[in-house]
């Protein structure tokens, strides 16, 4: 069984039926998340403590992974091993003397021989696993062929807007609140439809509305609406000096007058990228170290940081990200126009050398 959705592992794994190894990604992290606690739950039960053993994919040693898989299970019909975020890009953190296909060699060779009582699940929640019309296209593509072979792989695509609205008017049940249809889409959209950052303001907006309804003056209240696209463009014509370019994105970024501050949020925030990409530079790190040392979902944007902040010093992005943090608090604590705060910080930023 090569490929296969969640709702088709769910309907298996309540028949009781196993693989013996499993590859699960996409860009819907929690989807993995989710996927991977059924397999384990129908592997192990309630005996995770006894049956189960966690390993760190950046950090295998593979004789103990080995000797791991060998393993009879304790209290439980099978043997569980999760392996988080082996990626085949890079392997482990240090790589000296040793190649990526030589340690991806080494790993498939470790687990060509999995006992029926084993189950393996490889799954990524820490780095983008590049696809093209469903089929893996980076290094990982050796790993996911293999266990199409010989087990399951399981993409985790984004929700669609129908399945993200249903989502969110579920979780927020489950919070004791309530939302409408209208209203959970909105926020779909408000948060671009990544799932984590929906779950990150059902948390907030539960939190404040103490179960009561809401609504869309809460949501505009509370939410900072993403645009990433217009913040990259800002981020971009800041470090390339460019006046006109940094004000027209501004004022296509004020469009979203009625949050207060969500702007500024969604500015600071790409300035922030910008400095860890930077600093990552500096000690010969790269995209796939930051996207795994900051937990990023979204390659690209780790990539835009890298290249927006190779136009600037280490130092202007700091001065930058002050002017921020200043900004913020002059907005915070006065009823000045929010535009024309904005204005005068990124004129001070654009001054900045």
């Amino acid at each position: 069984m090569p490929m296969a959705d969640q709702k088709t592992i769910t309907e298996r794994l309540k028949k009781g039926v196993l693989d013996n190894i499993y590859y699960i990604y996409g860009q819907n992290v929690t989807g993995v998340q989710t996927v991977t606690k059924q397999i384990i739950r129908t592997a192990v039960g309630d005996n995770e403590e006894f049956a189960l053993t966690r390993l760190d994919g950046k950090k295998l040693d593979f004789s103990e992974l080995y000797d791991t898989i060998q393993m009879m299970p304790m209290m439980s019909d099978y043997n569980c091993i999760l392996i988080n975020d082996y990626n085949c890009e890079k392997p482990c953190e240090e790589m000296r003397g040793q190649t990526a296909d030589s340690i991806n060699k080494k790993l498939i060779e470790t687990i060509k021989e999995i006992p029926p009582y084993t189950v393996i699940i490889f799954n990524v929640t820490g780095f983008e696993v590049k696809t093209k019309k469903g089929k893996v296209t980076d290094k990982n593509k050796k790993l996911a062929d293999f266990v199409a072979k010989n087990g399951t792989v399981c993409e985790m695509g984004l929700l669609s807007p129908a399945e993200m609205t249903k989502f969110i008017i579920s979780e927020v049940s489950a919070n004791g609140a309530g939302i409408s249809q209208n209203n959970a889409r909105e926020l779909a959209d408000m948060c671009l439809y990544d799932i984590l950052t929906v779950r990150n303001e059902i948390d907030k907006l539960c939190a404040y509305v103490q179960g009561r309804e809401i609504t869309r003056d809460v949501l505009e209240l509370l939410v900072h609406r993403q645009n990433n696209i217009t913040v990259f463009q800002l981020a971009d014509a800041v470090a390339e000096l460019n006046r006109q370019a940094t004000f027209n994105a501004l004022d296509e970024l004020m469009t979203d007058r009625n949050n207060r501050g969500s702007v500024l949020a969604n500015i600071t925030n790409s300035f922030l990228d910008m400095y860890r990409a930077s600093c990552a530079r500096a000690s010969g790190r790269g995209i796939p170290d930051v996207m795994a040392d900051y937990s990023y979902i979204w390659e690209f944007k780790v990539k835009n940081a890298f290249r927006d902040s190779s136009r600037m010093s280490t130092a202007r992005i700091r001065a930058c990200i002050k002017i921020l943090r200043d900004t913020a608090v002059q907005l915070n604590s006065t009823g000045t126009d929010e535009k024309i705060v904005l204005e005068q910080a990124v004129t001070k930023m654009l001054m900045t050398r």
